[in-house]
Protein backbone atom coordinates (compact mmCIF):
# COMPACT_ATOMS: atom_id res chain seq x y z
CA UNK A 1 0.00 0.00 0.00
CA UNK A 2 1.52 3.03 -0.87
CA UNK A 3 2.32 6.05 1.82
CA UNK A 4 -0.54 8.07 2.84
CA UNK A 5 0.24 11.78 3.27
CA UNK A 6 -2.48 13.95 4.96
CA UNK A 7 -2.37 17.74 5.41
CA UNK A 8 -2.58 19.17 8.79
CA UNK A 9 -4.51 22.39 7.92
CA UNK A 10 -7.03 20.06 5.89
CA UNK A 11 -6.97 17.90 9.45
CA UNK A 12 -8.02 21.35 11.36
CA UNK A 13 -10.59 22.35 8.97
CA UNK A 14 -12.28 18.55 9.27
CA UNK A 15 -11.99 18.83 12.90
CA UNK A 16 -14.04 22.33 13.14
CA UNK A 17 -16.81 20.63 10.38
CA UNK A 18 -17.27 17.64 12.62
CA UNK A 19 -17.30 20.01 16.19
CA UNK A 20 -19.70 22.46 14.46
CA UNK A 21 -21.55 19.65 12.20
CA UNK A 22 -21.47 22.52 9.60
CA UNK A 23 -19.56 23.17 6.00
CA UNK A 24 -20.95 26.80 6.43
CA UNK A 25 -20.53 27.24 10.38
CA UNK A 26 -17.05 26.13 9.83
CA UNK A 27 -15.89 28.04 6.97
CA UNK A 28 -17.25 31.35 8.76
CA UNK A 29 -15.58 30.41 11.82
CA UNK A 30 -12.17 29.34 10.18
CA UNK A 31 -12.70 32.87 7.88
CA UNK A 32 -12.23 31.09 4.61
CA UNK A 33 -14.84 30.53 1.83
CA UNK A 34 -17.23 27.83 1.83
CA UNK A 35 -15.95 26.31 -1.39
CA UNK A 36 -12.68 26.63 -0.57
CA UNK A 37 -13.69 24.04 2.72
CA UNK A 38 -15.44 21.80 0.55
CA UNK A 39 -12.61 21.31 -1.77
CA UNK A 40 -10.35 20.82 1.25
CA UNK A 41 -13.07 18.03 2.40
CA UNK A 42 -12.91 16.45 -1.11
CA UNK A 43 -9.45 16.46 -1.26
CA UNK A 44 -8.57 14.78 2.12
CA UNK A 45 -11.47 12.01 1.44
CA UNK A 46 -9.49 11.18 -1.89
CA UNK A 47 -6.36 10.72 0.27
CA UNK A 48 -8.14 8.44 2.84
CA UNK A 49 -9.96 6.88 0.32
CA UNK A 50 -12.90 7.27 2.58
CA UNK A 51 -16.50 8.80 3.01
CA UNK A 52 -15.65 11.13 6.12
CA UNK A 53 -19.21 13.02 6.22
CA UNK A 54 -22.75 12.14 5.69
CA UNK A 55 -24.51 15.41 4.82
CA UNK A 56 -28.37 15.64 6.07
CA UNK A 57 -30.87 18.56 6.00
CA UNK A 58 -29.81 19.69 9.68
CA UNK A 59 -25.66 19.82 8.61
CA UNK A 60 -22.94 16.97 8.32
CA UNK A 61 -22.05 13.96 10.86
CA UNK A 62 -19.27 11.96 10.91
CA UNK A 63 -19.34 8.07 9.37
CA UNK A 64 -17.87 5.46 10.88
CA UNK A 65 -14.54 6.40 9.31
CA UNK A 66 -14.95 10.00 9.81
CA UNK A 67 -15.49 9.29 13.95
CA UNK A 68 -11.94 7.13 14.01
CA UNK A 69 -10.13 10.19 11.78
CA UNK A 70 -11.62 12.41 14.56
CA UNK A 71 -10.72 11.00 17.05
CA UNK A 72 -6.80 10.39 16.11
CA UNK A 73 -6.62 14.28 14.27
CA UNK A 74 -7.42 15.38 18.07
CA UNK A 75 -4.73 13.84 19.12
CA UNK A 76 -2.53 15.04 16.46
CA UNK A 77 -3.58 18.63 16.55
CA UNK A 78 -3.20 18.35 20.10
CA UNK A 79 0.41 17.38 19.83
CA UNK A 80 1.72 19.68 17.17
CA UNK A 81 0.10 22.65 18.98
CA UNK A 82 2.31 21.60 22.14
CA UNK A 83 5.44 20.82 20.01
CA UNK A 84 5.43 24.34 19.00
CA UNK A 85 5.04 25.63 22.68
CA UNK A 86 7.70 23.44 23.95
CA UNK A 87 10.13 24.69 20.64
CA UNK A 88 8.98 28.27 21.85
CA UNK A 89 9.66 27.92 25.66
CA UNK A 90 12.89 25.79 25.42
CA UNK A 91 15.16 29.02 26.40
CA UNK A 92 12.83 30.48 28.50
CA UNK A 93 11.39 28.30 31.20
CA UNK A 94 8.49 25.86 30.64
CA UNK A 95 5.11 27.07 29.81
CA UNK A 96 2.46 26.02 28.57
CA UNK A 97 -1.10 24.35 29.69
CA UNK A 98 -1.67 20.96 31.33
CA UNK A 99 -5.21 19.13 31.81
CA UNK A 100 -5.54 17.56 35.29
CA UNK A 101 -8.55 15.84 36.41
CA UNK A 102 -9.82 15.48 39.76
CA UNK A 103 -11.98 12.69 41.25
CA UNK A 104 -14.31 14.56 43.52
CA UNK A 105 -15.49 13.59 46.47
CA UNK A 106 -12.46 12.45 47.18
CA UNK A 107 -8.84 13.11 48.67
CA UNK A 108 -7.99 14.20 45.27
CA UNK A 109 -10.07 17.51 45.65
CA UNK A 110 -7.57 18.56 48.70
CA UNK A 111 -4.34 18.06 46.45
CA UNK A 112 -5.54 21.05 44.05
CA UNK A 113 -4.57 24.19 46.48
CA UNK A 114 -1.25 22.82 47.18
CA UNK A 115 -0.83 21.92 43.70
CA UNK A 116 -1.60 25.34 42.03
CA UNK A 117 0.49 27.14 45.20
CA UNK A 118 3.75 24.84 44.25
CA UNK A 119 2.85 25.45 40.26
CA UNK A 120 2.34 29.65 40.41
CA UNK A 121 5.56 29.80 43.03
CA UNK A 122 7.85 27.50 40.18
CA UNK A 123 6.48 27.82 37.23
CA UNK A 124 3.84 30.61 36.29
CA UNK A 125 4.35 29.56 32.79
CA UNK A 126 2.59 26.64 33.09
CA UNK A 127 -1.23 27.02 32.80
CA UNK A 128 -3.11 24.50 34.40
CA UNK A 129 -7.16 23.10 33.84
CA UNK A 130 -8.85 21.37 36.56
CA UNK A 131 -11.16 19.79 36.10
CA UNK A 132 -13.54 17.61 38.92
CA UNK A 133 -15.72 14.76 37.22
CA UNK A 134 -16.53 11.63 37.67
CA UNK A 135 -13.60 8.74 37.80
CA UNK A 136 -15.05 6.68 34.69
CA UNK A 137 -15.29 10.17 32.66
CA UNK A 138 -12.04 11.60 33.43
CA UNK A 139 -10.19 8.09 32.67
CA UNK A 140 -12.06 8.28 29.12
CA UNK A 141 -10.91 11.44 28.54
CA UNK A 142 -7.14 10.29 29.76
CA UNK A 143 -7.47 7.39 27.20
CA UNK A 144 -8.31 10.08 24.67
CA UNK A 145 -5.63 12.32 24.89
CA UNK A 146 -8.21 15.40 25.79
CA UNK A 147 -6.46 15.30 29.51
CA UNK A 148 -3.37 14.65 30.63
CA UNK A 149 -3.53 13.49 34.32
CA UNK A 150 -6.22 12.47 36.31
CA UNK A 151 -6.00 11.45 40.22
CA UNK A 152 -9.04 8.84 40.65
CA UNK A 153 -10.16 6.00 42.70
CA UNK A 154 -9.19 2.90 40.64
CA UNK A 155 -6.40 1.11 39.25
CA UNK A 156 -7.27 -2.36 40.55
CA UNK A 157 -7.77 -3.85 36.97
CA UNK A 158 -5.07 -3.13 33.77
CA UNK A 159 -6.95 -1.47 31.09
CA UNK A 160 -5.92 -1.18 27.66
CA UNK A 161 -4.50 2.13 27.17
CA UNK A 162 -3.82 3.52 30.43
CA UNK A 163 -1.87 3.31 33.60
CA UNK A 164 -2.02 3.81 37.21
CA UNK A 165 0.35 4.54 39.79
CA UNK A 166 -0.75 3.51 43.32
CA UNK A 167 -1.02 6.98 45.60
CA UNK A 168 -2.90 6.16 49.10
CA UNK A 169 -5.72 3.94 50.38
CA UNK A 170 -8.67 5.41 51.92
CA UNK A 171 -10.94 3.01 54.46
CA UNK A 172 -14.51 3.62 53.49
CA UNK A 173 -16.51 4.83 56.33
CA UNK A 174 -21.26 4.82 56.91
CA UNK A 175 -22.14 8.72 57.84
CA UNK A 176 -24.84 9.90 59.35
CA UNK A 177 -26.83 12.45 60.33
CA UNK A 178 -26.99 13.12 64.77
CA UNK A 179 -30.80 12.71 64.02
CA UNK A 180 -30.02 8.40 63.09
CA UNK A 181 -28.66 6.56 66.23
CA UNK A 182 -24.78 6.20 65.66
CA UNK A 183 -22.96 2.45 66.22
CA UNK A 184 -19.94 2.32 67.57
CA UNK A 185 -16.65 3.59 66.17
CA UNK A 186 -16.60 0.25 63.65
CA UNK A 187 -19.41 -1.12 61.83
CA UNK A 188 -19.60 -4.69 60.32
CA UNK A 189 -20.75 -5.24 56.84
CA UNK A 190 -23.82 -7.16 58.11
CA UNK A 191 -24.83 -4.40 60.68
CA UNK A 192 -24.35 -2.11 57.54
CA UNK A 193 -27.58 -4.17 55.66
CA UNK A 194 -29.93 -2.72 58.36
CA UNK A 195 -29.38 0.52 56.96
CA UNK A 196 -31.03 2.26 54.11
CA UNK A 197 -28.21 3.98 52.67
CA UNK A 198 -26.99 6.88 49.89
CA UNK A 199 -24.80 5.03 47.57
CA UNK A 200 -23.19 6.16 43.99
CA UNK A 201 -24.52 4.35 40.38
CA UNK A 202 -23.44 0.92 40.44
CA UNK A 203 -21.01 1.83 37.60
CA UNK A 204 -18.35 3.74 40.20
CA UNK A 205 -15.41 2.42 41.58
CA UNK A 206 -16.50 2.89 45.58
CA UNK A 207 -20.35 1.27 44.49
CA UNK A 208 -18.34 -2.11 43.12
CA UNK A 209 -16.06 -1.85 46.08
CA UNK A 210 -19.28 -1.54 48.58
CA UNK A 211 -21.20 -4.43 46.10
CA UNK A 212 -18.40 -7.24 46.51
CA UNK A 213 -17.88 -6.84 50.09
CA UNK A 214 -22.01 -7.49 50.66
CA UNK A 215 -21.94 -10.23 48.35
CA UNK A 216 -19.13 -11.83 49.96
CA UNK A 217 -21.42 -12.52 52.52
CA UNK A 218 -24.34 -13.32 50.54
CA UNK A 219 -25.85 -9.91 50.71
CA UNK A 220 -27.07 -6.58 49.00
CA UNK A 221 -27.07 -3.31 50.03
CA UNK A 222 -30.35 -1.36 50.43
CA UNK A 223 -30.21 1.70 48.52
CA UNK A 224 -32.51 4.30 48.55
CA UNK A 225 -30.99 6.42 46.09
CA UNK A 226 -28.12 6.75 43.99
CA UNK A 227 -26.27 10.02 44.52
CA UNK A 228 -22.44 10.72 43.10
CA UNK A 229 -22.39 14.53 44.25
CA UNK A 230 -20.44 15.19 47.71
CA UNK A 231 -22.51 18.97 47.84
CA UNK A 232 -25.95 16.66 47.76
CA UNK A 233 -25.10 14.13 49.98
CA UNK A 234 -23.77 17.07 52.50
CA UNK A 235 -27.30 18.59 51.92
CA UNK A 236 -29.27 14.96 52.57
CA UNK A 237 -26.88 14.33 55.89
CA UNK A 238 -27.63 18.04 57.01
CA UNK A 239 -31.06 17.24 56.78
CA UNK A 240 -31.22 14.04 58.26
CA UNK A 241 -32.75 12.11 55.35
CA UNK A 242 -30.04 8.79 55.44
CA UNK A 243 -26.52 7.59 55.83
CA UNK A 244 -23.97 7.43 53.02
CA UNK A 245 -20.81 5.06 52.30
CA UNK A 246 -17.80 7.54 51.47
CA UNK A 247 -14.32 7.16 51.94
CA UNK A 248 -12.02 8.72 54.84
CA UNK A 249 -11.54 11.77 53.35
CA UNK A 250 -15.17 12.90 52.36
CA UNK A 251 -15.84 11.00 56.21
CA UNK A 252 -14.39 13.81 57.58
CA UNK A 253 -15.62 16.53 55.65
CA UNK A 254 -19.29 15.65 56.57
CA UNK A 255 -18.51 15.20 59.93
CA UNK A 256 -17.08 18.66 60.41
CA UNK A 257 -19.55 20.36 58.23
CA UNK A 258 -23.03 18.39 58.74
CA UNK A 259 -21.85 17.82 62.28
CA UNK A 260 -22.30 14.06 61.66
CA UNK A 261 -20.90 10.48 62.73
CA UNK A 262 -18.94 8.11 61.34
CA UNK A 263 -18.06 4.86 61.86
CA UNK A 264 -15.11 2.58 59.57
CA UNK A 265 -16.79 -0.35 58.06
CA UNK A 266 -14.96 -3.93 59.10
CA UNK A 267 -15.85 -7.71 58.51
CA UNK A 268 -14.72 -7.72 55.67
CA UNK A 269 -12.81 -4.26 55.63
CA UNK A 270 -13.38 -1.86 52.36
CA UNK A 271 -10.27 0.16 51.48
CA UNK A 272 -10.37 2.46 48.21
CA UNK A 273 -7.29 2.84 46.31
CA UNK A 274 -6.50 6.34 44.96
CA UNK A 275 -4.26 6.43 42.02
CA UNK A 276 -2.67 8.65 38.90
CA UNK A 277 -3.94 7.90 35.78
CA UNK A 278 -2.48 8.61 32.82
CA UNK A 279 -1.63 7.21 28.68
CA UNK A 280 0.16 4.41 28.59
CA UNK A 281 1.26 5.28 25.11
CA UNK A 282 0.80 9.05 24.77
CA UNK A 283 3.88 10.81 25.76
CA UNK A 284 3.63 14.13 28.52
CA UNK A 285 4.40 17.04 27.66
CA UNK A 286 7.35 19.27 29.27
CA UNK A 287 4.52 21.03 31.32
CA UNK A 288 2.78 17.65 31.85
CA UNK A 289 5.80 16.36 33.93
CA UNK A 290 6.25 18.97 35.57
CA UNK A 291 2.96 19.00 37.02
CA UNK A 292 3.21 15.25 37.70
CA UNK A 293 6.52 15.23 39.36
CA UNK A 294 4.72 18.45 41.89
CA UNK A 295 1.63 15.82 42.24
CA UNK A 296 3.35 13.14 43.31
CA UNK A 297 5.84 15.34 45.40
CA UNK A 298 2.69 16.80 47.24
CA UNK A 299 0.93 13.46 47.72
CA UNK A 300 4.47 11.40 48.92
CA UNK A 301 3.82 14.14 52.29
CA UNK A 302 0.48 12.65 53.12
CA UNK A 303 0.17 10.33 56.20
CA UNK A 304 -0.17 6.82 54.54
CA UNK A 305 0.95 7.66 51.14
CA UNK A 306 2.51 4.74 49.03
CA UNK A 307 4.84 7.17 48.25
CA UNK A 308 6.40 8.37 51.42
CA UNK A 309 9.87 7.00 52.32
CA UNK A 310 8.71 4.80 54.90
CA UNK A 311 5.96 3.26 52.16
CA UNK A 312 8.51 3.01 50.14
CA UNK A 313 11.02 0.45 52.42
CA UNK A 314 8.19 -2.14 52.58
CA UNK A 315 5.94 -3.84 50.62
CA UNK A 316 2.41 -2.62 49.90
CA UNK A 317 0.45 -5.75 51.77
CA UNK A 318 -2.45 -6.83 49.74
CA UNK A 319 -2.04 -4.64 46.96
CA UNK A 320 -2.13 -6.41 43.37
CA UNK A 321 0.66 -4.62 40.82
CA UNK A 322 -0.91 -2.34 38.49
Amino acid sequence: MAAMTINLRRLKYFVKIVDVGSLTQAADLLHIAQPAISQQLATLEAEVHQQLLLRTKRGVTPTEAGKVLYRHAQLILRQCDQAVVDMQTASSGISGSVCIGLAPGTMAATLALPLLRILRARHPGIVPYLNENYGTTLSELVMSGRMDLAVLYGGRDAIHGLQFLPLLRESLYLVGPPSMQAPAEIITVRELAEFDLYLPRSYNYLRRLVDEAFASLGLKPRVVAEIESAKTLSALISDGLGAAVVPTSLARELVVDCNAWQARIIEPEIEARLALCQSDHLPLSEPAKVVKDILLEVIADIPGSFLSPASRAQPIGGQPPI
